[in-house]
């Protein structure tokens, strides 16, 4: 990320900066890993440290199915049952030390709480739906297509439009960061990257709310979520500045990389993190070799799992693709074009095919709620 502002901060760090009644605006220093890395530093109308009451944690600890059997799977993820509440909606699916990826349909907005993800950056992507992601840096308005990245530690609220919502949330327990290729020495996205910075929508209309009473938090740590009443609003940040905070990304703004013979998938990475990257495949002109083959070759898995997400339009390579089916083709054994689709793709001159692709390099574990979406029958789709 690069440097940026809002609102009103003083002309140098760690002084003095008052409030018009004369008292001093409470300074925060934001950092995911400690002081070596990228922070920011935010100013609190009242101090973020006071609460009032302590309620009674309880586990979110995904449940894992320890299958040993080494196969293809695919879930069908739009069987997710909608949920009013968004947390009781966020159903891990596919998770290892690394990740949590995960599916939720809420239904409401997060009207009387909020929440904050002391485990894991997240990049929320919006498969259906639209509203706002509102954090004491700011507001984000969201819509189709938008990957929601949030730092671990950010206190949000998402509020939602209208009931119709289908969210694809991926939890990292390192910092989620651009790709080290695409940027040069001094952090600028470089001019090969597949996306810059206007593309980028940074926190915007900064609500400042110094107010007090009862303002209800749930902090997620090490799979337990924590009920914490606070005497102070969250949002009571007069300005901040520096180089962590949340932003949105529209997969639709990702400019595909294409050639004259078939690229791998890292040409679509989109983000990385310690243990895998998030590609994104978007609509592109297929390979313009005279005798290419636009449809993917196929490909051993030594060393990931690959988890590929469909959102949108017609995939040359694999039949009976619906919206929100999840495919995870597991290190160890080769995986590759459905029968018959790599003849057929021959001459084919663009793909509309849209999804969202986690490659993880450790093994993947199903949860129950995988296992309740699973199709059984999928391993089979190659005969």
């Amino acid at each position: 990320m690069h440097y940026y502002s809002l609102g009103k901060i003083p002309p140098k760090r760690h002084t003095q900066f008052r409030k018009p009644d004369g008292s001093l605006y409470k300074e925060e220093l934001f950092s995911t890993e400690g002081f070596d890395n990228l922070y920011s530093n935010l100013y609190h109308c009242n101090p973020p440290t006071q609460i009032k009451q302590v309620g009674e944690p309880y586990s979110v600890a995904p449940k894992t199915i320890h299958d040993k059997q080494l196969k293809h799977r695919s879930l069908l993820g739009f069987q997710i049952a909608p949920q009013d509440d968004y947390l009781e909606s966020r159903k891990p699916v596919l998770v290892n030390n690394d990740c949590k990826i995960s599916l939720a349909a809420p239904r409401k907005s997060m009207e009387d709480y909020f929440f904050k993800n002391a485990d894991a950056d997240e990049v929320i992507f919006v498969h259906v739906g639209s509203g706002t992601l509102k954090t004491n840096y700011g507001n984000i308005p969201f819509e189709y297509g938008d990957y929601l990245v949030i730092p671990r530690g950010t206190t949000y609220q998402l509020v939602f439009k209208d009931a119709n919502n289908r969210l694809l949330i991926v939890e990292s327990v390192s910092p989620i960061t651009t790709p080290r290729r695409y940027r040069n020495s001094f952090g600028q996205l470089a001019e090969h990257a597949p996306f810059c910075e206007r593309d980028i929508r940074k926190p915007q209309d900064l609500e400042t709310h110094d107010t007090q009473g009862e303002f209800l938090f749930y902090i997620k740590k090490q799979d337990v979520v924590y009920p914490y009443t606070y005497i102070n609003h969250p949002f009571d940040v007069i300005g901040w500045d520096g180089y962590l905070y949340p932003y949105a990304f529209s997969i639709h703004n990702f400019e595909p990389i294409t050639g004259r013979v078939h690229q791998p998938p890292p040409v679509h990475q989109t983000f990385a993190a310690k243990g895998f990257v998030i590609c994104s495949f978007v609509p592109r002109l297929f390979d313009y070799h005279p005798l290419a083959i636009p449809a993917p070759y196929n490909h051993s898995n030594i060393d990931s799992d690959e988890v590929l997400y469909y959102v949108d339009g017609d995939f040359m390579s694999r039949k009976h693709v619906e919206k929100g089916m999840i495919t995870l083709h597991p290190g160890g054994i080769p995986h590759g074009p459905h029968p018959g689709t790599a003849e057929k793709s021959i001459g084919v001159k663009e793909t509309h095919e849209l999804a969202v692709m986690v490659d993880t390099f450790r093994p993947l574990l199903m949860t129950e709620y995988a296992a309740n979406i699973e199709d059984p029958d999928y391993h089979k789709s190659w005969l």
